[in-house]
């Protein structure tokens, strides 16, 4: 009987019907049996397992390591007593065979608290897992107890003290994993040496600068193939290696990846690095250093497939850095990242011969000269990032080949121009990253540029240059999730064609005209960014933002758009940033907009928008750190749901038609009371990835606010400012008391309406105010003189109220232009001409000859010499002094400068009274 090959598709009852059907009888009963054996088997098998659960001491041992801990997230809901079996817990590895736990993996669980003494009752562990986790205090002396281990992981925790040396107990240990396990130190490293089947060592952040003879200790262990010390504080070791070490080969060694970044290390390391370095060396990692260049004996490493060099302090000569490599390294090097190196020198030729360099990142060094044609030749570049250099790079290539470079970044070259490039669109055929902003481009964008990469281009930067033209068709060239930036040019014309895939455009800063319809081609749902302002475009604002799911950030200020906003605008749920700010929008704000409850900053301001300010801004935009409407045409009162608004930090409703009076609730926006508390002001939008490279949006929050009677314009110091602005309106009644609650505003701007009552006795506790404005209101009585004590305060203006009485004495409010008190027909004093009641005029009489008073008038000189000499020799001292300290310290600066200005203003006082108690004298 010939043989017969079945097979049985479980999933398929029709063909096993039809193969029982055919099948010869001898041969079905055969595999019936042979069916039925296996089953057999099998359920005892399983039946065995089921029986094998975790034994009685290993669970109550887990619960004891359970029950100390903070469990945030109930990561361990599944560790209870009721469950019997704690080999179904979460993390939680037994044997089969043997029903022993045998690994513990609770790695970024989330858990704080001390490790459990009790972890010694796991006597089979095998895998033991804590990393990413907030366990503190010192690491128990007793996992050395666990001689089982073959994979410990401590890693990125928050211990503290000493790595125990019982680790060295840990015979059958294989990957030892430390790596930022918290502020550790190794005291003596001889107890590695144990450790001889180690393969994996990291210990990244823990202190071996007491170790002498580490590299010895290294050395010995024979099968370790990766090793990590980075931050390691290797530079303070005085004896790395003993005298027997010169004699050490590096032939046994299997180290594949090596890791000292961030040591401080100088060119002398290189002598204890040769022997850890052979011919089975893959990845050699010596960032974050203070080399000067790199040996020669590195270029013969025939392997070494990775250098990454970048963030060294000591300058390097590119070409001396090339030629040292140019052994076997250079035809096996794939990666080279020396990014912020202090790399000085050219592009020499020398590249060519680096034939397996796919990666190149020279970005931030001083590079000059121009870059090699042979560079483009290179046949597996795909990558290079050579930005912010002074590199020069030649308008012609003369290339035979097509490049492969995929990814090129020449930003802030700014050599590159001012011609246009047209070698690029020649020779790199298959680019999916281009950045070439900030370049010194003066020119107009070739027509066949628009075309050159159909459906390939996935991030362009043309910005920052002055390249001009028409854009044709922003249709054909870019792939799915793509990011365009054409800002910051001299673009014109209508904008015609967009393609619906990109996940951020931005054309800000041209000249482009003609409506924003195109904007309704993004049906795909994937734009997150989209910047058309500082331009000329007009038309109102399409409804068809349904369509924009994803949308973080609308930016479509300094335009000239009008009309109502549609409804649809309340799609955009994602919004965190809305800019509208100077255009022509009108009418009221629609009903919809109160959806968009992710909003972080929304300014509205400097268009003819009315109605009354929404309630709903306050009830469902929680989040906002920004509101402003300023320049428009709302009316009615503040509304108290503002007060809300608890993440508010900018506040400006200044120039409408607001009345009635100022809520005192707004003392309940927390963010303006508490001290820090500073909002993100940042906002991350859509992810462009070109050949592994991910490049994530950041845009920065802005905005135009008055600043000291001017209007300025605030990027990255928004964050910081902390300001009401309530200007130009018709508000009225008093300055509530508790508006001094704000301890941490640093600008509060009252001007311009019909406030009345005295200002708040309190307002001094405002600690950080910079900027008051309380000019052109009603408001009446003395300026309160605890406001001396203000010592940021850099601007005032209460000027044309009814303020009466005496300025207070001290130095802000002395030092400020008359006109900020102008108005005020009773207030007196400095730095007004206006004596106040009392005051006395200091007129010296004129020295004829001398009287009976001439002994007087001695004493009176001698007095008048020892005040000279005595305030030369002190301004003197403190001038030195002051500047020494200053020189050494930028924190104590500005403090020091309010300080000064208080001591002058005092000596001021202390002057003209001594001046006239002399003068009182020697007229009695």
């Amino acid at each position: 009987m010939g043989a017969v090959h079945i097979r049985i598709n479980t999933k398929t009852k029709k063909i096993s019907k039809i193969l029982i059907y055919i099948m010869n009888p001898c041969v079905f009963i055969i595999l019936s049996l042979l069916l039925t054996t296996t089953g057999s088997q099998l359920v005892a098998a399983g039946g065995n397992d089921m029986k094998k659960k975790c034994l009685d001491k290993e669970r109550d041992a887990l619960l004891l390591i359970k029950a100390p801990l903070q469990d945030p997230h109930g990561t361990l809901s599944t560790w209870t007593a009721d469950d019997h079996d704690c080999c179904n817990w979460s993390g939680v590895t037994c044997s089969k065979q043997t029903g022993h736990v045998t690994g513990l993996d609770m790695r970024f669980y989330g858990l704080g608290g001390e490790i459990s003494h009790s972890l010694l009752n796991l006597t089979y562990l095998n895998h033991l897992d804590l990393s990413l986790n907030y366990f503190h205090g010192t690491i128990p002396t007793i996992i050395g107890s666990l001689t089982e281990l073959r994979y410990l992981d401590l890693g990125w925790n928050h211990f503290n003290g000493t790595i125990p040396p019982e680790f060295g107990n840990l015979t059958n240990l294989q990957h030892l994993h430390l790596n930022s396990v918290g502020r550790c130190r190794v005291e003596k490293v001889e107890w590695l040496s144990h450790l001889s089947h180690l393969q994996s060592l990291r210990m990244g952040g823990i202190s071996l600068a007491k170790q002498n003879h580490w590299v010895d200790v290294i050395l010995s262990l024979r099968k370790l193939s990766y090793l990590s010390l980075e931050g390691c504080e290797l530079s303070q070791v005085m004896y790395p290696y003993s005298s027997s070490f010169l004699n050490s080969s590096s032939s046994s060694l299997s180290i594949h990846t090596l890791s000292l970044q961030d040591n401080n290390l100088t060119s002398s390391m290189y002598r204890w690095l040769f022997p850890l370095t052979s011919n089975k060396l893959r990845v050699l990692l010596l960032s974050g250093n203070m080399l000067d260049g790199i040996p020669k004996y590195l270029g013969n490493l025939c392997t070494l497939k990775t250098l990454s060099f970048y963030n060294n302090s000591a300058a390097v000569k590119f070409p001396d850095f090339l030629n040292n490599l140019s052994g076997c390294t250079s035809l096996s090097l794939q990666s080279l990242s020396a990014t912020r190196s202090q790399f000085t020198g050219s592009f020499s030729n020398e590249i060519q011969n680096f034939s397996s360099l796919m990666y190149l990142y020279l970005t931030d060094n001083h590079l000059n000269g121009s870059i090699s044609e042979k560079l483009w030749g290179l046949p597996r570049l795909k990558l290079l990032d050579i930005s912010f250099n002074n590199l020069r790079v030649p308008s012609t290539y003369h290339l035979s080949n097509i490049s492969y470079v995929k990814y090129l970044d020449l930003s802030s070259c700014k050599r590159l121009g001012p011609r246009f490039p047209k070698w690029i669109i020649q020779t790199l055929k298959n680019l999916t990253f281009l950045d070439l902003s900030n370049t010194g481009i003066s020119d107009t964008s070739p027509l066949e540029f628009w075309d050159s990469w159909p459906s390939q281009l996935e991030y362009l930067n043309l910005s920052s240059n002055n390249i001009s033209g028409k854009v044709p068709d922003l249709l054909s060239n870019f792939a799915y999730d793509s990011v365009i930036d054409l800002s910051s040019n001299s673009f014109h014309g209508p904008i015609l064609n967009v393609s619906s895939t990109l996940t951020s455009l931005n054309l800000s800063r041209n000249k482009f005209s003609g409506g924003i319809s195109f904007i309704c081609q993004f049906v795909d749902g994937f734009l997150s960014f989209l910047d058309l302002s500082h331009n000329s475009l007009s038309g109102q604002l399409p409804d068809c933002l349904w369509h924009f799911k994803e949308l973080k950030v609308l930016n479509l200020e300094h335009n000239n758009l009008f009309g109502r906003l549609p409804p649809s605008i309340g799609s955009l749920m994602q919004l965190n940033a809305l800019y509208l700010y100077k255009n022509n929008f009108s009418g009221e704000l629609p009903l919809s907009l109160k959806n968009c409850t992710s909003l972080i900053s929304l300014n509205l301001g400097a268009n003819k928008f009315s109605g009354k300010v929404p309630v709903w801004i306050g009830e469902n935009l929680s989040r906002l750190y920004v509101l402003i409407l300023r320049s428009n045409n709302f009316f009615g009162t503040i509304p108290l749901q503002s007060c809300h608004l608890a993440n508010l930090q900018v506040l400006d409703l200044s120039m409408n038609n607001l009345h009635g009076t100022i809520p005192s609730c707004l003392s309940n926006l927390t963010n303006m009371v508490q001290q820090g508390g500073f909002s993100q002001g940042e906002f991350s939008y859509g992810t462009a990835r070109s050949d592994s490279v991910n490049t994530q949006g950041i845009y920065a929050d802005h905005a135009t606010i008055e600043w000291q009677g001017d209007e300025r314009e605030f990027f990255s110091t928004l964050k910081l400012l902390k300001s009401i602005d309530l200007s130009s309106n018709n508000l009225t009644g008093q300055i509530p008391y508790e508006i001094t609650n704000l301890h941490d505003l640093v600008s509060l701007n009252l001007s311009k309406n019909a406030l009345s009552g005295e200002i708040p006795q309190k307002i001094s506790e405002m600690i950080n105010l910079e900027i008051l404005d309380l000019s052109r209101n009603n408001f009446s009585g003395r300026i309160p003189s605890s406001m001396s004590n203000m010592s940021f305060l850099n601007y005032i203006d209460v000027s044309y109220n009814n303020l009466s009485g005496r300025i207070p004495s001290c130095t802000q409010l002395q030092s400020f232009p008359p006109s900020r008190y102008n108005g005020n027909a009773r207030l007196c004093g400095l730095p007004l001409t206006k004596s106040c009641p009392g005051d006395e005029e200091s007129k010296a009489p004129p020295l004829i000859g001398k009287s009976e008073g001439d002994e007087e008038d001695t004493d009176d000189d001698e007095l008048w010499g020892w005040f000279y000499i005595g305030g030369g020799m002190g301004f003197a001292t403190g001038f030195w002094i002051a500047c020494g300290a200053l020189l050494l310290n930028h924190r104590g600066r500005r403090a020091f400068f309010h300080f000064f200005d208080s001591f002058k203003d005092w000596v001021y006082v202390k002057v003209i009274v001594f001046v006239s108690s002399l003068q009182k004298a020697r007229q009695t």
